[in-house]
């Protein structure tokens, strides 16, 4: 059983026991969430959704949050001595599938 879910503007394929790395959410470790916006369920045919999937959703824990690694962002303009150097760490939370319901 899969399903494709869509969270923090991304869509991702999950299965049970998969390990996700989605956008931060607002849920502590250990945490229970649910995503109830399903494109696409798959078992043994496949429903796919007009725009999401009628009464499914896929339940995870939250395993731990954090940030990524840093990125440097350079943006530079030519012939007019204008640039500027960040570092820029995005925000993640890691979320253990644990059950994927139609």
């Amino acid at each position: 059983m899969f399903a494709i879910i869509e969270t923090g503007g991304k869509q991702y394929k999950v299965q049970f026991g998969d390990e996700i790395y989605v956008e931060k959410l607002d849920a502590a470790e250990g945490q229970s969430v649910e995503f109830p916006v399903v494109a696409l369920f798959g078992d043994d045919g496949v429903q796919v959704g007009a725009p999401y999937v009628e009464g499914a959703k896929v339940t995870g824990r939250v395993v731990k949050s954090g940030k990524a690694k840093k990125i440097t962002v350079f943006t530079y303009k030519a012939k007019k001595n204008e640039k500027r150097k960040m570092g820029h760490r995005q925000p993640y939370t890691k979320v253990q599938i644990e059950a994927v319901n139609a």
